[in-house]
């Protein structure tokens, strides 16, 4: 394991990297998805075709083919954005449907009754989801929507094979400069990913038992 150690600064420059991608996208992926959850549910017949279209083309896309086109297609275009952030907007958009439809099951499960009864004091569609509906469909979906972060912390990978630096790209590198010791270089990145992943699961484990102890 000196290898590891050795290189601790190169782990972390990757890492580093995946957090950012972690955080950026995971919080552009839930405003996006939120959006799109709404639109689901809308009275407007084109907003809902157009949410439906969307979640399902994108959600049957590959995440290869996503991230292809934002850092090697945008540029192609006239796009001047570098790597990190092509790399940001394909997961972002990439995980926004998953967001979307983990809402949407919570937003199923709140009783009907409850949206007719703000309807029946005066608040409007947008009023009724944002103030009665969302909060209680975010506090039912919070385990499902940690799984889909988790998921996104090892989709962040992928972003290594476009020229994004990060704990993949990393342990790339390190494999490439030190073939004896490929197993220690590649336990050290997926040690990293484990330090993301396992705390998140462990959050939405707690989480559940306690919002199931609590109905």
């Amino acid at each position: 394991m000196d290898v590891v150690i050795d290189n601790l600064p190169t782990y972390w420059r990757g890492f580093s990297m995946t957090l950012l991608l972690l955080g950026v996208s995971g919080v552009s992926a839930l405003v996006i998805g939120t959006l799109i959850a709404a639109m689901r549910i809308s009275p407007v017949a084109s907003l809902r075709g157009f949410a439906t279209t969307y979640t399902e083309i994108v959600r049957n896309t590959p995440l290869t083919l996503v991230l292809f086109f934002c850092a090697i297609i945008l540029p192609y275009l006239g796009s001047r954005l570098d790597y990190a952030t092509a790399a940001m907007i394909g997961l972002s958009v990439y995980t926004s449907p998953f967001v979307a439809e983990a809402l949407r099951s919570g937003i199923n499960g709140v009783p009907v009754g409850q949206a007719e009864a703000a309807r029946s004091v005066g608040l409007g569609f947008g009023q009724t989801v944002s103030l009665i509906v969302l909060p209680q469909a975010f506090r039912m979906t919070i385990p499902p929507l940690i799984n889909v972060f988790i998921a996104l912390t090892k989709n962040t990978s992928v972003a290594g094979g476009f020229f994004v630096f990060e704990t993949f790209a990393a342990a790339r590198e390190l494999a490439n400069a030190h073939g004896n010791a490929v197993i220690a270089v590649l336990l050290g990145a997926a040690t990293l990913y484990l330090a993301i992943t396992i705390p998140l699961g462990v959050i939405a484990a707690q989480l559940e038992r306690k919002w199931v102890v609590q109905r």
